[in-house]
This record gives structure tokens, C-alpha cells and sequence, in this order.
């Protein structure tokens, strides 16, 4: 980073410190690392994330239970609160930097063919580092869970469990059928809004579309995103169901503890504790009732393998002895995924340029005291809409693509920290994007939500630190590709609107690297494009897939018990059959509110 932009992070953490400084009583005070760690627990829950922290809460509202609940990482930062720069938290301490193996089909502009996969490594898991969208996915994606046989499932089911949880902020929305109020989580639109974000949704109006709560009866549409976020500032999971009940005697939360793995007895196929490392000493605690599963689509499957459960075959090669063979532990890997770093040139002073609009005094005191200025935007993300592909069906509430709108780009920060994120080379960044850096700008993430393509997470070896092998395998089906290039296309024809066009919008037309010798503005280019800039939006799911008896490839039922072993669970995005069409922090949170209630329906 850049030392202006290194001192507005640190002022403006110092002044929200000051001013919202922590205290006893505080319900948004600090989670303290448990001084002692108890030899057996009643629950044992792996990971502090959306789903963990959810189940964290809900399961020690039973007095006489006691819960034991670990993470990897420690708190979340301070710096991290600051919705704008959630990009800036990806390659640190605080995020797994996971990378997937070489893809054939993507990740071709980065080195070696590997992408990015941001993970939070802290309280509040990836809800401590995401964009902080809130979004439900389609009513017809629970609904094909509940048909495949997952009973319990569909839509109706779910929604009271996204209610639950939610303290909507919006007054027209909260109450109603869709939208809860005084729920633990916060939900909100951003203190800010820009020209560039208006212009988008009349651009969507001009195009056909209707401006709504796409989180409410319709998907199709478009809208002013909502996001996980409180007075201007994130609500991880954390924040919102951590620290309220963080002085439960029946809750210790044990930061800086790495799993090494589930204990299982290879006779009676029975969860009985956990073994974990922290700070050097191993541990081994019992769990008199449940171990519970919430270390995500990446790190469950790979916990389950490392613990003698999956592929047989696999585990024998890595030196893991297996105790039960489950072939499809891993599997069923797949993610949204799109073109990053698309660039529409503007001629009016309206994008968020980091290095002169957001680094100075009066925006970083605005913030601090009222929540509001650009610093208060989603990850940057201004917009968001769900609208059909060629292969869509016209006449369902049914779009195949997602559209995430920022009031900035790839060269609004200097080239200081978003280009790292996507993982862009320095060839690629001198060559294409520095010589525009910092213009007035915007910018379309496009991408296909009904993915084919299937890939899987395995061992790299049985060291419980060493990082899994990650293949999503992406566009391995063409279909995928095929959406994606009718998603670009749609972003093109949105540039060409009246309202975007009173900015002189216009795509950066520079032949992107490694694809000169496609005709431009072709399919062919379209897709050479696409497959040298893949991005993930990081909404991986379906490794410990969720199904009936009738399903060979289900690793957990319908109450999410894991199949083959008593008194083990699995909570989080792995368990999901199929991906929601959007965004999975929301769903995860879901998942963990229902989880809760299984489990209590199981125990009490």
C-alpha cells in the first residue's frame, strides 16, 4: 500500500477505536480467548464462522449445555470493519490464501494458472472478510433441494430461518414477509450512494427491468444491494452472534486452534472429541454429545479426511489409515465464478478513486462519526442485479446471471491492493490497466449462478497445516462459458444506455493480454478473456453434499448427520446440493440457524 492510504486505514481504525472502544458491558465488546480448555464439552464446534458462530449461539441458549467452540484464527481487525476495503484484508494473516491447482480452462493470466480463493482465518470465518453482501439466492433453488428428496428444505422452510436471523434496517422492508426485524444481524443499505450507482439501475429500468427487492417475492431484477453492515461498519457473524453472549459461562471460544482432527472410534463409527494445536500444545477434548462440522466447503472435507473419513484409496495414499471409505467426501466442488477486471471509462468525477476521494480528513472523520462517505460502499459494490441469458426461460422468475456493479475499478486504488486480490501479474497490470490508473471509472463483475462444472478438494499430504489441493475445475463444462460470454455482452449493452451514457461510458477497448490474436469483441475473444481472468466470488459449495438415502453421492442426510458416523455433523456451505443463485453468506447463516435447531430437536 501506499503510505497515504497505510495512515488513512490507521487513523481511521485509531479514531473508531477511541471513539466505540470496548468495555465490559459493551455488547459489541471483544470475544476473550478461553483461559482454560475443559477435557470434554457437551458440543465441539469447528470453526467460528457464518455457520459456526450461528450454532455457537443458538445451542448455549440451553443452560445446562456446555459448548466448546474453536478457531483457527483470532479476532477480526479493526481495519477490517471498514466496509470499502474488504479487498484490502485478502492476502493476509487473516485470510487462508488458498489457490487452486493449475486450471485448464481458467485462471490463465495468473501464475502458473492458479486462482485466488480468499478465505477469513478469524472470527466470523469469511463473513469477517467478504463484501458483506446479503443475498438469499432464488426461492427455486430450496425448492429443487426439498424435490431431490432433502426434506425440510424447500423454500418455505428456510425463509423463517433467514427471518430469524435478521434486524433489517430498511423501514420499508423490515417486518414485512421477507425481511425480519431484531434478529442478531444486522442488515442495511451503505450510508452512500454515488451518481454511478443510480445509473445503473435506470440503466437495468431501460433495459426492461424492474428496480426491486430481489432478496423479496422476485429474483429477476434489479437493486441497491443490502450488506451485512451496522452504523457504517461490518457485521461479521462475530459481531453479531459472538460477542453478545461472549460472557456465557456455558461458551468458550478457543482462538488459535487448528483442528488436526476429528476422533473417531474405528469400531463403533463414533464421533467421541476433537484434537487441536494451540500455541504448540496439543489438546484432545471430548464430546459428550456432537462434534459438529462448520470449517467450510474447503476445510471440512479436508478435516474429514485427515480424521480417516473419504476416498479409501486416497487417504492410503497419503498415509492416513481410513476408517471409513467415502468416495465422495470433496466432491461435488463447485463455485460462481466470472470475468474480472472489465473497465468502462467515464468523463464525470464520480468513481471512488481511493488515493485522492477517500484518503483525506473530512471523508475519514465523516465516516468515523456518522457511518456515511464512500468508505461505507460494500466492497465497493454499488449495485446488483439477477437478469436471463438467450438460455433462459422468458417466462420464469428463473435468471442464470448475476451482475455486481462498483463505482470504481481495477486502476481506482493505485494499483495498491485490488489487482493483488485478483491475482494479476505485473505484466498484465503495466501492460493493460496502468496506463489508465486512477481515470474516473466503473465496472461489471458478470458471471453464470447455475454452474456445471464440478471439481473437488483433496489431500495434498496427511500434515494437518499443509493446504489442500483445490481444483474447481472451472468451465470444464462448456455451457458455463457460453453463459458467461452472454453476461459480458449484457454489461456492453447496459454501457450503451441513456443512463450510463450521460457519462460518456465506454469500455476500455485495449486488447487484453494473451488474447491479441482473437478477433475482438467475438465470442472466441470473449472467451479467451474470460479464462485468462477468472474470479471466484469465493460462494464454494457441495463437498459434503446434502441428500436423501436414495442419493449415493449424499454425505449427510437431511438433518445433516453425516452418513456412516453417530454424533457427527456437518454445518455449513459443503452441505449444500446445489449452489443458491447468488451470494452465500446469507444462505450459510441460514444453514446455521436450521443446524441449530436439528440439533436441539435431536437432544432435547
Amino acid at each position: 500500500m501506499l503510505p497515504g492510504r497505510e495512515f488513512g486505514l490507521a487513523l481511521t481504525s485509531l479514531l473508531s477505536w477511541l471513539l466505540f472502544g470496548d468495555s465490559s458491558s459493551d455488547p459489541e465488546g471483544f470475544v476473550r480467548d478461553a483461559s482454560t480448555i475443559r477435557s470434554e464439552y457437551d458440543f465441539i464446534i469447528i470453526g467460528a464462522g457464518s455457520a459456526g458462530a450461528v450454532i455457537a449461539n443458538r445451542l448455549t441458549e440451553v443452560e445446562g449445555w456446555s459448548v466448546l467452540l474453536l478457531e483457527a484464527g483470532d479476532d477480526e481487525s479493526i481495519t477490517g470493519q471498514i466496509p470499502l476495503f474488504a479487498g484490502s484484508l485478502q492476502l493476509t494473516n487473516l485470510d487462508w490464501q488458498y489457490k487452486t491447482v493449475p486450471q485448464d480452462n481458467g485462471c490463465q493470466g495468473y501464475a502458473n494458472r492458479k486462482c485466488n480463493w480468499p478465505r477469513g482465518k478469524m472470527l466470523g470465518g469469511s463473513s469477517s472478510l467478504n463484501y458483506l453482501l446479503y443475498v438469499r439466492g432464488n426461492k427455486r433453488d430450496y425448492d429443487k433441494w426439498r424435490d431431490d428428496g432433502n426434506v425440510g428444505w424447500g423454500y418455505d422452510d428456510v425463509l423463517p430461518y433467514f427471518l430469524k436471523s435478521e434486524d433489517n434496517q430498511n423501514p420499508f422492508l423490515a417486518g414485512t414477509k421477507y425481511h425480519g426485524k431484531g434478529g442478531y444481524l444486522t442488515v442495511g443499505e451503505a450510508g452512500y450512494r454515488s451518481p454511478l450507482g443510480a445509473a445503473f439501475i435506470q440503466g437495468g429500468v431501460e433495459m426492461g427491468y424492474q428496480n426491486r427487492d430481489c432478496n423479496g417475492e422476485f429474483q429477476t431484477g434489479f437493486m441497491f444491494p443490502q450488506g451485512t453492515v451496522r452504523r457504517g461498519r461490518r457485521c461479521s457473524t462475530s459481531k453479531a452472534f459472538l460477542r453478545p453472549v461472549r460472557n456465557r459461562p456455558n461458551l468458550h471460544i478457543s482462538k488459535n486452534s487448528h483442528v488436526l482432527k476429528i476422533i473417531i472410534d474405528p469400531d463403533t463409527k463414533t464421533a467421541t472429541g476433537v484434537q487441536f494445536e494451540k500455541r504448540g500444545r496439543k489438546y484432545v477434548v471430548k464430546a459428550n454429545k456432537e462434534v459438529v462440522l462448520s470449517a467450510g466447503s474447503i476445510a471440512s472435507p479436508q478435516i474429514l479426511m485427515l480424521s480417516g473419513v473419504g476416498p479409501a484409496a486416497h487417504l492410503k495414499e497419503k498415509g492416513i489409515t481410513p476408517i471409513l471409505d467415502q468416495p465422495y467426501v470433496g466432491e461435488n466442488l463447485h463455485d460462481h465464478v466470472g470475468l474480472i477486471g472489465m473497465v468502462f471509462l467515464i468523463d464525470k468525477p464520480y468513481s471512488v478513486i481511493s488515493t485522492t476521494r477517500v484518503m483525506n480528513l473530512p471523508v475519514i472523520l465523516n465516516y468515523t462519526l456518522f457511518g456515511g462517505t464512500t468508505m461505507s460502499l460494500l466492497g465497493g459494490v454499488e449495485g446488483l442485479a439477477w437478469v436471463k441469458s438467450r438460455f433462459a426461460d422468458p417466462a420464469d422468475d428463473s435468471p442464470d446471471i448475476q451482475l455486481h456493479f462498483g463505482s470504481g475499478s481495477e486502476i481506482s486504488d493505485d494499483g495498491t491492493a485490488v489487482r493483488f486480490a485478483h491475482g494479476f501479474s505485473d505484466e498484465v497490470w503495466n501492460e493493460y490497466y496502468k496506463p489508465i490508473v486512477n481515470r474516473d471509472s466503473w465496472s461489471v463483475f458478470p458471471l453464470f449462478i447455475h454452474p456445471k462444472s464440478r471439481g473437488n478438494i483433496r489431500l495434498n499430504s496427511n500434515d494437518p497445516y499443509d493446504k489442500p489441493l483445490i481444483n474447481p475445475n472451472y468451465f470444464s463444462d462448456a455451457r458455463d462459458l457460453e453463459v458467461t460470454v452472454e453476461a459480458v455482452k449484457f454489461c456492453l449493452a447496459l454501457s450503451k444506455t441513456e443512463a450510463l451514457q450521460k457519462f460518456s461510458s465506454r469500455l476500455y477497448d485495449k486488447p487484453f493480454p494473451g488474447c491479441e490474436d482473437q478477433p475482438l469483441w467475438t465470442d472466441d475473444y470473449w472467451k479467451c478473456w474470460i479464462k485468462r481472468s477468472s474470479f471466484t466470488l469465493a460462494h464454494t459449495v457441495g463437498t459434503c453434499k446434502m441428500g436423501p438415502d436414495s442419493d449415493p453421492a449424499a454425505v449427510v442426510d437431511p438433518q445433516l448427520r453425516f452418513r456412516g458416523i453417530k454424533h457427527l455433523r456437518v454445518a455449513d456451505t459443503s452441505i449444500m446440493p446445489i449452489v443458491p443463485s447468488g451470494n452465500t453468506n446469507a444462505p450459510t447463516i441460514m444453514v446455521g440457524e436450521k443446524a441449530s435447531d436439528l440439533i436441539k430437536q435431536t437432544w432435547l
